[in-house]
């Protein structure tokens, strides 16, 4: 007897019948490699939390950026260490600034092979560790801070990137950003919001790499949002693209893939996801333990992301799946 089950059983049957059937396909041209750049650097350093990723030094994220283009993987988005901090996060916009001067590098030497976003927020330059100005009363000045991201968007334009990528979480980020670049030359540059960022448990790891730490022991819980949410994403990204955000985001992405199959359905946009620090170091942590296949664990996690609806993924696995891939 012939069950309808069995029709499914014969297409699993060697590894050429389920690549040709797979319906989800995951390759290089999905991928997007967070990297790390610190100021005053000679030597790349390990970050301890993320095992396999590094604080680059200048030099060191020209030979990785050559090798991720090697491999196919064409996008990156830089997040920048300064030397020194202060209360208005000012290495984010200088000029000679960590990332402007990195993007300024990669621009050069790689011209239009590669798509460069860079990270826009405060967090990483400030002493306080928010990802905006602070009032008197030690509260994030929503307004003040829109005028440190639009100088901060210019910034990133003049050096050279193609795409901004504000993550601070602020009321009318989109549309301040927008404005500065077009009233500067920058109309050119895309937007990519962090539209759905939630006040997430996952991102330690990424706080070591950035060397932040928020002072006083806060939190972000009043600006990012709350993780029981659902409809309040589908909100922020409605906002974000009425201010004229051309790409939007979920992060994290295996947490909230219900969100992101929601965005993909309610949206016609390109959709980012976000597979965060703390989703990475988990699959380290067990893989080194010997409980699961690590690089299996990944491909699935990271192939599900997709299925779920993401255009492309930023994701630390970048480099090693796409040697996967070759």
């Amino acid at each position: 007897m012939t069950f309808p089950q069995h029709r499914l059983r014969r297409l699993r049957r060697t590894p050429a019948l389920r690549r040709l059937v797979a319906e989800t396909r995951l390759g290089v041209d999905d991928l997007v490699a967070p990297l790390f750049v610190r100021e005053g650097l000679d030597q790349p350093a390990p970050i301890s939390s993320l095992p396999g990723v590094v604080q680059h030094s200048r030099s060191s994220l020209r030979a990785e950026v050559a090798e991720l283009v090697s491999l196919g993987v064409n996008a990156v988005i830089l997040f920048g260490i300064p030397e020194s901090k202060d209360a208005r996060g000012s290495g984010a916009s200088d000029a000679d600034g960590i990332v402007q001067v990195a993007i300024r590098e990669l621009r050069d030497e790689f011209g239009d092979r590669i798509v460069l976003m860079a990270d826009l927020c405060l967090d990483e330059y400030t002493d306080h560790g928010h990802c905006g100005l602070l009032t008197a009363q030690g509260e994030v000045d929503n307004d003040a801070t829109l005028e440190r991201y639009s100088e901060v968007a210019v910034a990133q334009a003049q050096a050279g990137v193609d795409i901004c990528a504000p993550s601070g979480m602020m009321d009318g980020q989109v549309m301040a950003i927008r404005e500065a670049l077009d009233s500067t030359g920058s109309d050119q540059v895309s937007i990519l919001a962090y539209s759905a960022k939630y006040a997430s448990g996952l991102y330690g790891p990424f706080r070591e790499a950035v060397d932040v730490e928020i002072a006083d022991g806060g939190d972000r819980k009043s600006y990012q949002q709350d993780f029981h949410n659902l409809r309040e994403s589908l909100e922020e990204i409605r906002a974000d693209l009425d201010e004229g955000a051309d790409m939007v985001m979920v992060k994290p992405a295996l947490t909230y893939l219900d969100v992101l199959a929601r965005a993909r359905f309610e949206f016609d946009v390109p959709l980012a996801a976000y597979h965060v620090s703390g989703e990475y170091a988990m699959i380290h942590a067990a893989a080194e333990r010997g409980w699961i296949d690590g690089e299996l664990v990944a491909l699935e996690q990271i192939t599900a992301i997709k299925r779920a609806g993401a255009d492309f993924i930023l994701t630390y696995f970048a480099r090693s799946l796409a040697e996967s891939f070759q």
